[in-house]
């Protein structure tokens, strides 16, 4: 493998920063805005990646590391896991929480050797091609600069025929849940982001759903991407997608 490569852009380090300002409390805030539900959907989306014992997985944009974690529960201990992301402090807390879950339980499925935090750009993977047989993304997607690019990179390090699981935040079209959604951002998200000093960092939320792309253009970009199957499954309706994509087997 080459070296890790970040991006240097202004957006991206304005994106990294962020993401090393609220890694202590990304957990909890994640709790929040799924009201829970979040540990359910990453379920999910490791058991769509199709990963399978002794595989090579990735995790891409792992944030705290507890896809990672899933992953590596799943690939056992003949697999191994590649939990990458750009924030240095996101991938510290990941650690810790990889070596704290491994003292208490003795009779662990896999030994934490098995996962490899990497600090590195979603848009330049230091990782050779068809190198990974499975792959989670998650609330990765959204905050990439360059979409169209992160999900080339995906497909470029996917072995043939593998299957990648993109889940992330969506912005409903049903009125009410999107009012819902605003509601919970902006009533129980921010407040809780403010009393820990990090009002201005979870203001980009609402911004960040605005503008990401729904399901179909997801799918669209992901078959111009080179994927040749592209699903993308609305979760607790639209508040959530996870998109489904698999490279072709030639």
């Amino acid at each position: 493998m080459t070296p890790p490569a970040v991006e240097t852009n202004p957006d991206a380090e304005r994106i990294q920063a962020l993401f090393n300002r609220i890694a202590p409390v990304y957990d909890r805030l994640n709790d929040w805005l799924s009201v829970g539900q979040h540990r359910i959907w990453k379920l999910m989306t490791v058991k769509w990646s199709q990963a399978s014992s002794g595989d090579t997985c990735l995790d891409l944009c792992c944030g705290s590391g507890d896809l990672a974690q899933l992953l590596g529960e799943r690939v056992g201990k003949t697999g191994q896991v590649f939990g990458v992301d750009f924030s240095c402090a996101q991938l510290e807390i990941a650690r810790q929480r990889c070596d704290r879950e491994a003292s208490r339980n003795e009779n662990r499925l896999y030994p934490p050797q098995t996962i490899h935090w990497i600090e590195a750009d979603a848009l330049h993977l230091p990782f050779a091609d068809n190198f990974f047989d499975a792959a989670t993304m998650g609330y990765g997607l959204r905050n990439v600069t360059d979409i169209p690019r992160s999900l080339q990179e995906l497909h470029r390090v996917l072995k043939p025929g593998a299957t990648a699981a993109i889940l992330d935040f969506h912005r409903p079209s049903n009125p009410t849940l999107h009012a819902v959604q605003q509601w919970i951002l902006q009533t129980i998200v921010v407040p809780v982001a403010t009393a820990n000093g990090l009002q201005d960092e979870y203001a980009y939320i609402l911004p960040s759903l605005e503008k990401f792309p729904q399901g179909p253009e997801q799918i669209r970009l992901a078959q111009q991407a080179g994927f040749a199957q592209a699903t993308h499954y609305p979760i607790s309706g639209g508040i959530m997608g996870v998109l489904v994509v698999t490279k072709p087997q030639s």
